[in-house]
């Protein structure tokens, strides 16, 4: 007997954004107003092997989301924002301020930002067609899939691409939609990685000239024994301050997924 399709990778992660997304309409779409459906678990043996082949999927399903916020993150613009935020704090020399619980949550709040597109024609297309029954499992699946992969296809350069397809020997689909997602997500992650340590250079730059004319400056005083960055960051910050560094930084975030 052929075993129905196990929910793959793609449909969670496209699922569970959603749902912290949409969650209330979602629910409210899902049951009847005013009941909320109850949750029931028994242990005991079955002789039907389509009740087996149910509990199999449930625990597989459980197993793919407990890893499915690590995999969201590389799907999404999560990865270009964190490593940028946190290019700008060691820019600035500054190893606790912001911390890192205000830097994550600043990032996922503009990757919300950012891909609620993307999760608005996942709800749309694949999600409450899927709810309401008008789709199955597989069906709902490649509905979820072509929004992802669109949005990680046009951040994605070619080279990254062709470099995880040639060595599964396929060819360049003529298609995004043909793309394996199993190629696509590590192609789009080092392509965005590249684009973030490109934005990283830029900011450092500035605060670079800085250190070194303080260094030089305190040379040439004979004042080596003094550490340049207790001189340098006041004046760091203060640029950072005046040219209203954080709006610049997240506005060439935002403008990179435009």
């Amino acid at each position: 007997m052929r075993r129905r399709s196990i929910y793959p990778i793609g449909f969670a992660i496209a699922f569970l954004s959603v749902f912290l997304l949409c969650g209330g309409d979602i629910v409210q779409a899902a049951t009847p107003a005013g009941l909320i459906p109850g949750l029931h678990l028994s242990l005991g043996t079955s002789s039907s092997p389509k009740s087996v082949d149910s509990t199999v999927q449930i625990v597989l399903l459980l197993t793919v989301l407990s890893i499915a916020p690590a995999i969201l993150l590389l799907m999404t613009c999560f990865t270009r924002i964190i490593v940028v935020l946190s290019f700008v704090r060691s820019a600035l020399a500054l190893q606790n301020s912001p911390p890192n619980q205000v830097l994550i949550g600043l990032a996922l709040f503009i990757t919300f930002f950012i891909m609620g597109p993307t999760f608005h024609q996942v709800n749309v297309h694949a999600l409450q067609p899927y709810l309401a029954g008008k789709l199955s499992e597989s069906a709902a699946l490649q509905q979820a899939e072509i929004p992802f992969k669109q949005f990680m296809a046009k951040q994605t350069r070619p080279s990254d691409l062709q470099l995880f397809l040639q060595f599964r020997h396929i060819p360049l689909p003529k298609s995004v939609n043909k793309i394996p997602i199993t190629a696509l997500v590590p192609a789009y992650t080092i392509s965005e990685l590249k684009t973030a340590f490109q934005i990283g250079f830029m900011i450092y730059l500035p605060f670079l000239v800085i250190d070194l004319v303080v260094s030089t400056t305190l040379m040439s005083m004979g004042m080596m024994m003094l550490p340049p960055v207790i001189i340098s960051l006041p004046f760091k910050i203060l640029l950072f301050v005046m040219v209203d560094g954080w709006h610049l930084v997240v506005q060439s975030l935002l403008a990179g997924y435009s």
